[in-house]
């Protein structure tokens, strides 16, 4: 079944992007959630004349997003956190952590936008925000203990 996505899904597509997917995912998970609309002849029509006025919007949005991404580029936060005499963290660090330490630099990013994999140790760790759809810049996460 062809559908067009309202918002973001990480594995399936962005917002506006006409996929294909099973019948039952789109109409038991999909389109009760408000995920997506079925890519009918006139919602793809609509669909092509929302594209056309949000052109201008959506560049704006990508020159905005790379010069952040230009100012993030070289960024590198410090996370202080709790450790085990043998280096191992309690817990885990998160992207809300990530967050909280860019907004302390001055940086207001999402935390669904952030990825960072298996810090369970001190040490230093790269992290990837997905600024735009075709905008990703990597920094430095140092995780240092108390």
């Amino acid at each position: 079944m062809k559908i067009i996505l309202k918002e973001n899904m990480k594995n399936l597509g962005h917002q506006g992007d006409v996929v294909e997917v099973k019948n039952g995912y789109a109409n038991n998970f999909l389109f009760p959630r408000g995920m997506a609309i079925m890519a009918t002849a006139s919602n793809l029509k609509m669909h092509e004349e929302n594209n056309r006025q949000g052109a201008l919007k959506r560049e704006k949005m990508k020159t905005d997003a790379l010069a952040m991404a230009e100012q993030l580029k070289e960024m590198s936060i410090t996370i202080v956190t709790k450790a085990g005499a043998n280096g191992k963290i309690f817990g885990s660090i998160t992207p809300l952590q990530v967050t909280q330490g860019l907004k302390n630099k001055g940086f207001e990013i999402d935390r669904r936008k952030i990825e960072i994999h298996d810090v369970k140790t001190l040490g230093s760790y790269e992290a990837t925000l997905n600024l735009h759809r075709d905008v990703t810049v990597n920094i430095t996460v140092e995780v240092v203990g108390e």
